[in-house]
């Protein structure tokens, strides 16, 4: 599957001095190439790929660490194993994605978790004993055992060796690209406090045995540091691995959006007769077969046939769409009742739900450049601790210290610059707030969702399953005085029984929840786009439409058409009751709306938040239900596409969007908003798409996740400030010679311990109702 080249990569900011002209060169012929890039740990990954990508000429590489694909707009001379090469040579893995791949796979992400888990398992078993050992050792050497380096060794090595492999290999790619990052300050820390601490043991034996007391060992240069290396392996383990969980979501969205599309399709040949061919050879101008229950291969025009058409996937129209000959239909969408032939229009790339697909697919790319404050500071901390600790072991060497006296100040400032509190600050935090809002109902996915909340200042809600059940009920039975209500019910529902309808089943629903049993139809016939009529012990009924009862040149009594009139303004769905011949009931069905909803548009406008909705429904349904709970702004009969772009716009003239769905065609919207929420009882396209999703189907929970979030947010600023603070203070103070390596460790491991301490507060955050 294709992904969509981002606009922003276009800026000039976005391309490497001397890179290629294919933007100021429209005339060129242009290919477009997906690669799927494997071993991206953080958003500064995806930038050093884009930016190896971009010095290419003609070549305008988007690159996504969401969903870990490239995006590539290339002159038709640039082979893909070109690009693929230039992703390895940045250190990374490559592979192309064809159409035949399908949608994204998510292998390698669930294979990353799985890798990682492992490794942070073996971590932590080795760890604990590790540290007790260690500090045991070094501080009261009568404990030393014989054989007790060899013990310290076995338990180290496997961590800061085979557990630490993926920062070493992420410090040596980027140290052939002649770049750093995180990977590599947290490298070179475990690999120089194991090494020093493998010479201390084995070959300066002599200096260890005998310090001069506990107070000596414990200030002494000559300790040992395995447990900080281990520590530092360990604690930055755990963050990657909560990281790389929420990170293996996000391609979700796309994969559960392109699996709405048919994989084969029924097509006719020149002879009429059907074949059963895949997806990929339909061909635009070609006719194919839609048979009920199926799913619209593709948009195209209906050549013959009727149906009821459930295109709530795609428009979030919550009634079922009549289709006849010469209407258009919506691929992705589904048939109901009856054979449809379908012309087709668009295929590929040019369909309605390939369009979606890439509309979530550059709102997700657009989210997923916020990066955390660890990724946007590490060009700069990282070269700069390196210097500070080479300049630390020049002075004091220069000053008259020994090497050992010189290197142990400097490998001092490599142990208490590690990242371990900056790489815990927000993982941790997430953790406990997911936690807390799993008991509140909410699921925080990741730092988008927060750094999103800061300055929200307008609630979007879609009407059809988010602010309303999403299910047909009947909301009103207007009967003559001939007839009872009951009467109507039973023998309206035992015609509607035998429908596939959507309002038909409603009917009967309501029918089998007020009567004992409904009596069996007999002669059963179906009207397309009209009602239904049948024989239910031995009276003709007929359901349906007003325009049925025209055609057949029924009168509707004046009563009727009263409620009729009224019903419709509404925004109700209206069918009309023909017994034996006369009108005589009319029956109102609608999507009814939540209980709680009221109550939580109420809580939304005393947080000062605008509140609008945006529907695909008609504007009579839609200005209806916003009237019943306090909604002022109303957007109705609007298509996923305009949903975007209304947002887009409404973030254009500084808006802070929250917008809430629960529909496959929430999707795009969901992510091209400042924080998505999605209704978990919702689809996984909107699931998948969100920020946010809202567990308990009460859009009280909306008021609660922006209260949550920002609460998880205070406290990650706080993590943040404590991290950097902490490595500003003890630097210096390292440098000085007063911190010895293994209390740098000890300190790490504190600073460690005050973040997720702070973390666990949220467990205690309350919400007022």
């Amino acid at each position: 599957m294709n992904t969509a080249l981002r606009s922003d990569s276009m800026r000039g900011g976005d391309r490497a001095a001397g890179g290629s002209d294919l933007a100021t060169r429209p005339e060129a012929a242009t290919t477009r190439i997906s690669l799927a890039v494997s071993g991206m740990t953080c958003a500064a990954c995806a930038n050093r790929v884009e930016r190896k990508l971009n010095k290419i000429d003609d070549v305008l590489a988007s690159v996504n660490y969401a969903t870990g694909v490239a995006t590539i707009d290339a002159a038709e001379d640039i082979s893909a194993d070109q690009l693929c090469a230039e992703v390895v040579a940045a250190g990374y893995g490559a592979e192309l994605i064809t159409d035949s791949t399908g949608p994204i796979s998510s292998a390698p992400e669930e294979a990353a978790v799985r890798d990682l888990f492992r490794r942070l398992v073996l971590a932590l078993l080795l760890f604990f004993p590790l540290a007790d050992l260690s500090v045991m050792f070094a501080m009261v050497p009568a404990t030393r055992i014989t054989g007790w380096q060899i013990i310290l060794t076995v338990l180290a090595l496997p961590v800061v060796v085979w557990a630490a492999a993926p920062f070493h290999r992420k410090a040596l790619a980027g140290a052939k690209n002649f770049t750093a990052s995180m990977d590599t300050l947290v490298s070179v820390g475990v690999t120089t406090a194991t090494l020093w601490s493998l010479d201390t043991m084995f070959l300066h034996a002599d200096r260890t045995d005998i310090p001069d007391g506990v107070w000596d060992a414990f200030w002494s240069g000559d300790s040992i540091y395995l447990e900080a290396a281990a520590g530092v392996t360990t604690f930055v383990l755990a963050g990657r691995y909560f990281e790389a969980k929420a990170k293996r979501s996000a391609g979700s969205a796309l994969r559960a959006l392109a699996a709405l599309g048919a994989r084969e399709v029924t097509v006719l040949t020149r002879g009429n007769r059907e074949m059963r061919v895949p997806i990929g050879e339909l061909v635009e101008g070609q006719r194919f077969v839609v048979r009920p229950g199926e799913t619209i291969a593709t948009d195209g025009l209906v050549v013959s046939g009727e149906s009821s058409v459930d295109a709530s996937a795609m428009t979030g129209e919550s009634i079922p769409v009549e289709v006849t000959e010469g209407m258009a239909v919506i691929g992705g969408t589904t048939a109901l009742t009856g054979r449809l032939i379908v012309e087709a229009a668009a295929v590929g790339r040019d369909t309605k739900l390939s369009g979606m697909i890439r509309l979530v697919e550059q709102a997700q790319t657009g989210k997923a450049r916020m990066q955390r404050v660890a990724d946007r500071v590490s060009s700069v901390f990282v070269p700069f601790v390196f210097a500070v600790a080479a300049g630390t072991f020049a002075t004091w060497w220069l000053l008259g210290s020994g090497v050992d006296r010189a290197a142990s100040p400097a490998l001092a400032v490599l142990v208490i610059a590690c990242p371990c509190a900056l790489g815990l600050a927000i993982p941790t935090a997430l953790m406990v707030a997911s936690g807390r809002g799993a008991q509140l109902g909410i699921f925080i996915k990741g730092h988008q969702a927060l750094e999103a909340t800061r300055d929200v200042d307008t609630v979007v809600l879609d009407k059809t399953g988010t602010v309303t059940n999403g299910v047909m009920s009947v909301v009103g039975v207007t009967v003559t005085d001939s007839v009872t209500e009951d009467e109507v019910l039973r023998l309206a529902g035992a015609v509607e029984a035998a429908s596939e309808h959507a309002v038909a089943a409603a009917i009967t629903r309501h029918a089998n929840a007020v009567l004992d049993e409904l009596p069996e139809v007999e002669s059963f016939t179906a009207l397309p786009g009209l009602g239904a009529r049948g024989l239910v012990v031995g009276r003709e009924v007929v359901v349906g439409r007003l325009r049925l009862l025209n055609d057949r040149g029924i009168d509707v009594p004046q009563t009727l058409s009263r409620a009729v009139r009224r019903e419709e303004r509404a925004g109700r769905t209206v069918v009309l009751v023909v017994i034996d011949g006369a009108a005589r009931a009319v029956i109102a069905v609608a999507d009814t709306v939540k209980d709680t909803a009221a109550d939580a548009i109420a809580r939304l406008h005393a947080l000062g938040l605008r509140v609008m909705m945006f529907t695909g429904d008609n504007a009579y349904a839609a200005q209806s239900v916003a009237d019943e709970i306090g909604i002022d702004e109303v957007v109705a009969e609007l298509l996923p596409e305009g949903k975007v772009e209304l947002i887009a716009r409404m973030r254009e003239q500084g808006r802070r969007i929250v917008m809430v769905g629960d529909g496959i065609n929430d999707g795009a919207a969901l992510a091209t908003a400042d924080l998505g929420m999605a209704i978990g009882a919702g689809t996984d396209v909107a699931i998948a798409a969100a920020d946010v999703i809202l567990v308990r189907d009460d859009l009280a929970a909306v008021a609660d996740a922006i209260g949550l979030a920002h609460a998880t947010l205070r406290t990650i600023k706080g993590n943040l400030v404590w991290a950097f603070g902490y490595n500003v203070v003890a630097i210096p103070v390292a440098v000085l010679g007063l911190l010895n390596p293994l209390i740098a460790g000890a300190a790490m491991a504190f600073s460690s311990f005050f973040v997720v301490s702070n973390s666990l507060r949220l467990r205690r955050v309350r919400f007022a109702r």
